[in-house]
């Protein structure tokens, strides 16, 4: 029963339930953000966005599904969202200095500043080339495998946080691992 009035106090506004929310969940969207978008600016940005849809749809919240699967639903989205507006923008930069109005950017261009606080120094490299890697394969592999890999959630909770079932997000994991195992042997293939 305290997780139904924990949920009418949310639907009611109360700002002891808002604050309980973000005490409970700011540091795992947070960290959810941070594995698709691996940047500290990004990432803080793209978990207001996540609190501040929570808060405007929480009336709209059924319970179909546990409260934590649908905040990490709408955290995913909210990642896929910033990617594809980022990709849209590079695709428009690229156009325009076709032109001859603006600089190309280069494709690694997002990963020079990165800053993934759970990476050590002298792994850094390797880390932005396998965030690069990850970065290039097909948005649902992508999704499945930085759920699961990156921010280490079971199949279980991959499965309910996309609503596939968890022989698709196997499938999508062994796709994205062949995918990546390509990608990684022909960048140290050319980098020699």
């Amino acid at each position: 029963m305290a997780e139904n009035d924990y949920l009418n106090d949310l639907r009611d506004g109360e700002s002891s339930a808002y604050s309980k929310l973000i005490d409970d969940f700011q540091q795992k969207v947070f960290a959810t953000c941070i594995s698709f978008v691996p940047n500290k600016e990004d990432a803080e940005d793209i978990a207001q966005e996540v609190f501040v849809e929570v808060f405007n749809s929480i009336k709209k919240f059924k319970g179909d599904s546990k409260l934590s699967t649908w905040i990490y639903r709408i955290t995913t989205n909210k990642c896929l969202e910033f990617i594809r507006k980022r990709n849209t923008k590079k695709r428009f930069g690229f156009m325009q200095s076709l032109i001859g109005n603006e600089i190309p950017l280069d494709k690694t261009s997002y990963f020079t500043e990165f800053n993934h606080p759970g990476i050590v120094l002298e792994n850094k490299e390797t880390s932005q080339i396998l965030f690069h890697a990850i970065n290039q394969l097909p948005e649902a592999q992508k999704v499945v495998f930085t759920l699961n890999k990156v921010d280490g959630k079971s199949y279980q909770e991959v499965s309910d946080i996309t609503e596939k079932s968890i022989s698709s997000v196997e499938s999508l994991m062994f796709r994205a691992k062949k995918n990546l195992q390509k990608s990684l042997e022909s960048f140290y293939k050319n980098d020699n």
